[in-house]
Order: structure tokens, then sequence, then C-alpha cells
């Protein structure tokens, strides 16, 4: 996994969206718009097993959702940490690996989740499918999985490629931010080069290595919570800003 990835790309990572404040709030009303079709109301506990700096769970727990979260980046969690101080929000956080939620844990939940893209850093199905059930075990009888990934079968799979990815401007100038992936077989590695420049001749570059994630396509994700022992499991491509799957435990 990334942890050393995420944990140099904690202090830059609300760069990558335009108005992170925003996303916050977008996203959290998504994830409850879809939870609702579920019959999963404000009371439901959740567990956000792959945090970071708390974008989604950040959002849900102003909801007032009983919200707990890890992270494996002990930085990222750090940051969670204080924007939940700052929202005066109560999330129980804990640096733990997604792989071993239910030995972190040791109980059950409504709503389990891993979006944004973070299953994926789990490079084989083997590691992912010991993921989905350690998932499975956190979720209560009739409760829901959660999972959001990029479509990989709509990228290009080119040796180099890269990827743009905001522009913050500011009174001291602008930051610059953008990805670039090497693949290597069903995997890619990426590089974030954030970009500091303050109108001089010359400009700062912070380079963080060691992205890594597995090409995994929506159908082998499916197949996957289905053998961790979901019952029920949905792809859903319109309503959440990546493709989710939401799968319910029978």
């Amino acid at each position: 996994m990334a942890a050393n990835y995420y944990d140099d790309l904690a202090v830059y990572y609300k760069l990558m969206y335009v108005d992170w404040e925003k996303s916050v709030h977008r996203q959290a009303s998504m994830l409850e718009s879809i939870l609702t079709q579920y019959g999963i109301d404000r009371t439901a506990t959740i567990l956000d097993a792959a945090c970071g700096i708390g974008t989604q769970c950040l959002g849900l727990a102003e909801l007032g959702y009983a919200v707990t979260a890890s992270d494996l980046s002990a930085e990222e969690v750090n940051l969670a940490k204080i924007e939940a101080q700052n929202r005066r929000v109560n999330i129980e956080f804990q640096v733990a690996d997604m792989r071993a939620v239910w030995q972190t844990y040791q109980k059950q939940f409504d709503v389990v989740c891993a979006l944004d893209n973070a299953v994926p850093h789990l490079l084989s199905d083997e590691e992912i499918l010991q993921a989905f059930k350690q998932f499975y075990s956190c979720t209560r009888p009739g409760g829901l999985c959660l999972i959001s990934v990029r479509d990989y079968s709509q990228i290009e799979r080119v040796p180099l490629k890269v990827y743009p990815r905001t522009v913050h401007r500011s009174e001291k100038g602008q930051w610059v931010m953008c990805d670039v992936w090497e693949f290597n077989g069903p995997c890619y590695e990426m590089t974030t080069y954030v970009i500091e420049d303050k109108g001089s001749a010359s400009a700062q570059t912070h380079i963080i290595r060691g992205g890594k994630y597995y090409c995994i396509e929506l159908p082998t994700l499916h197949g996957l919570l289905m053998r961790a022992g979901f019952t029920q499991v949905t792809i859903l491509t319109e309503e959440f800003f990546q493709p989710l799957l939401v799968a319910k435990k029978g």
C-alpha cells in the first residue's frame, strides 16, 4: 500500500480539488441520497475504511451519521482529526490497514465504505478479496458496503501518461498540480508534482513519488464482493463522482 506516498501528499491534498470544502459537502449529499434509496437514515453507523484527510467522513458526520474512520496514512488521519475538531464533529479515528479493519474494530456497522479509488491501492485480486472479507465482517446483516473507483476500462494504458489536476491562485502566486502515471502490466505508479509559483524567475517543485494502483475493472470488483459474501451488488454510474459499487449483506 502507498502509506508513504499519502504521508508526503497530505499537506497538499486539498490542492487536488478545485474547492475541497464544496467537495466535502457535495459528496456527503450524494452519499446520503444513495443511502436513503437503500433505507438507511441518519441514525446509521458508518465506517470509512480509507478516510484520507476526511473528504467523505467529515461531511457525513456533519449530517448526523455516527462515523468511525481510519486510514493507513498517519499524516492524513492527523489532518482529518484537526478538520473534525474545527467542525466540532465527533469522529473516532484510527490508523489502520483496510485489510485488517475487523481485527481493528471487532464490531459491525450499518455501512462500510472505501471511496475515491482507495481499493485499487491493493495490487492484486487476492489482496482486494482479503479487504472485502474484512468489510463483510464489519457490516451488519442488512447493511451496505460502498466502494468507489476509477473506471479503468475507459483509461488508455500507455507507458507514460500525464494527468493535469488543478491550478490554485492566490495573492502570493499560484499552485499547479499534476500526476504522471507510469504503467507496468495491470498496475501503474503515480508521481505527483506540486509546483509553487510565486511569480519569480524560478518555481519550487514538490515531487511525491510512490502512489501505486491496480487497474482493476468493475466486473472483477463485483465478483470479488460476491466472493466475500455479499449477496447483492449493484454498480451505480451516475449517482456519485466515480462509479460506485453498492454491496448488501444478506
